[in-house]
C-alpha cells in the first residue's frame, strides 16, 4: 500500500484497500494474486513486489507509529485520526462493529464517535461481543483515482 501511496496517492490506496478487503472478507480469498488484482484495478502490478521488499518497512513503521502515538500501544486496528474542534489531532481505535450500518444509522454512529473524541479524557467504550461479523453483500469495487 505504501508503494501505491507513494506513486499514486491516497485515493488509489483507498480503492485498492476496498478491493482487497472485499476479496478477503466477502469472497473468502486470502490467496489472490496481488499483481493480477492490481492490474484489474488499473494499478501498475509492479507494486505487488513491495509486499516482500523490506525497503518499505521503515515507512510502514513510521505510519504505524504516528497512529499509535495518537491512541497508545494497547489497541489494534482500525485507528481513525481526525482534528478535534479545538484543532488537536486525536485518534481512536475502532469502531469495532459486527454489521456496517447504513444511512441514518451510519451517520448516528459517526456523529457519536466524533462527539466522544472531542471530549478531553474520553478513553474507551466496550461491551462483550455476542455475534460474529456479518459482511453482507459484496460491495462494488471502487475504482482507484489517479
Amino acid at each position: 500500500m505504501e508503494s501505491i501511496r507513494a506513486a499514486e496517492g491516497d485515493d488509489a490506496v483507498f480503492g485498492v484497500y476496498w478491493d482487497f478487503a472485499s476479496r478477503i472478507h466477502h469472497d473468502g480469498d486470502r490467496d489472490f494474486d496481488i499483481a493480477k488484482a492490481l492490474e484489474e484495478l488499473g494499478i501498475d502490478p509492479e507494486h505487488a513486489k513491495a509486499a516482500t521488499d523490506e525497503s518499505w518497512d521503515a515507512e510502514i513503521r513510521t505510519r504505524m507509529d504516528e497512529g499509535l502515538a495518537l491512541v497508545g500501544t494497547d489497541v489494534g486496528t482500525p485507528i481513525i485520526a481526525l482534528d478535534r474542534s479545538d484543532g488537536e489531532r486525536v485518534g481512536i481505535f475502532g469502531p469495532v462493529i459486527t454489521r456496517a450500518p447504513q444511512g441514518k444509522e451510519a451517520l448516528k454512529l459517526w456523529d457519536g464517535m466524533i462527539a466522544m473524541m472531542d471530549v478531553d479524557g474520553f478513553w474507551e467504550l466496550k461491551k462483550t461481543r455476542t455475534e460474529r461479523p456479518e459482511f453482507g453483500e459484496r460491495p462494488v469495487t471502487v475504482a482507484p483515482v489517479g
